[in-house]
């Protein structure tokens, strides 16, 4: 049971874990903290949260665990904001999409990555935004990752473990810059590739009927690109290191692919669909 819980940024993400951690009867008080009174009023309404404040100094006074739930892009002056109103024993994570930036701003911070300080990321959600799209199943059978220090308390990683669990989740650990290549190529470059595609379709001169007649595999595979792009220009430029040599890797197997469709090598282009299917369905057996 987590007696005060914050959530900084009550949207999918943290509507969602304040849901969840109401649902499995793991939270006591939840409180809310965010620039949008309007929404946060939505979410007394909606009984996600029991009370808020725009100041976050103030939410995060006596809370025993505080999610910041900001775009990475704010990470490191909501840090600035809360670093002298923690409680001694609270513990701080975060659901940040990209963890070196998130970890780096932190050190800055504080001068030293807090022990009770346990970098995290929920690997769900949709292409909705807003505690109004929040609910209490996101999490279900889908992963978080934890990206712990050398100085992380295993207390504070074992609480925000069970915190996630509580929310059906699947817990993993791995080191903050294996997970920010790992999500360069699993996350961030699909949604650069979404985005892309629709821009480039959008921009032909025969764009309406191209629309009319998309079909269902291009709904499927560019419902991403109808995600917040300010979210998104924000993950992808703190991860763009990781991100860049993804997309080169991913350009230079469509240049041969290009190629090999020019000059009508049927072996190729069988081959590389060949590959993907078996990939994919071996990725989804279980």
């Amino acid at each position: 049971m987590i007696p005060r819980l914050t959530i900084i940024g009550v949207g999918l993400i943290g509507g969602s874990l304040a849901r969840a951690l109401r649902r499995a009867g793991a939270v006591g008080e939840v409180v809310g903290c965010g620039r949008n009174e309007q929404s946060l009023r939505r979410g007394v309404e909606l009984g996600v949260i029991d009370r808020y404040t725009s100041d976050p100094a103030a939410a995060v006074e006596g809370a025993d665990v505080v999610v910041i739930c900001t775009p990475v892009s704010a990470m490191r002056a909501m840090f600035t904001a809360i670093r002298d109103h923690l409680a001694p024993q609270a513990i701080l994570t975060d659901v940040g999409s990209v963890k070196g930036c998130v970890v780096a701003d932190a050190q800055a911070v504080f001068g030293s990555l807090p022990e009770r300080f346990v970098p995290g990321h929920p690997i769900a959600g949709t292409e909705n935004s807003g505690v109004e799209a929040s609910f209490a199943e996101l999490y279900e059978r889908r992963r978080v990752i934890l990206t712990p220090h050398v100085e992380s308390d295993a207390a504070a990683v074992d609480r925000v473990r069970t915190m996630w669990q509580c929310c059906g989740a699947e817990v993993v650990e791995m080191g903050v810059r294996h997970h920010d290549e790992v999500l360069a190529a699993t996350s961030h470059l699909p949604h650069v590739l979404a985005y892309t595609v629709v821009d480039t379709l959008a921009s032909m001169d025969d764009r309406a009927e191209i629309f009319r007649f998309a079909a269902g595999g291009f709904r499927d595979f560019t419902r991403i690109s109808a995600s917040d792009p300010a979210m998104w220009r924000d993950i992808c430029l703190a991860n763009r290191d990781c991100l860049v040599r993804t997309i080169d890797e991913y350009v230079d197997n469509l240049q041969r692919l290009r190629s090999a469709l020019i000059a009508g090598d049927e072996t190729t282009v069988f081959e590389t669909f060949r590959r993907a299917k078996h990939a994919r369905d071996n990725f989804y057996r279980d």
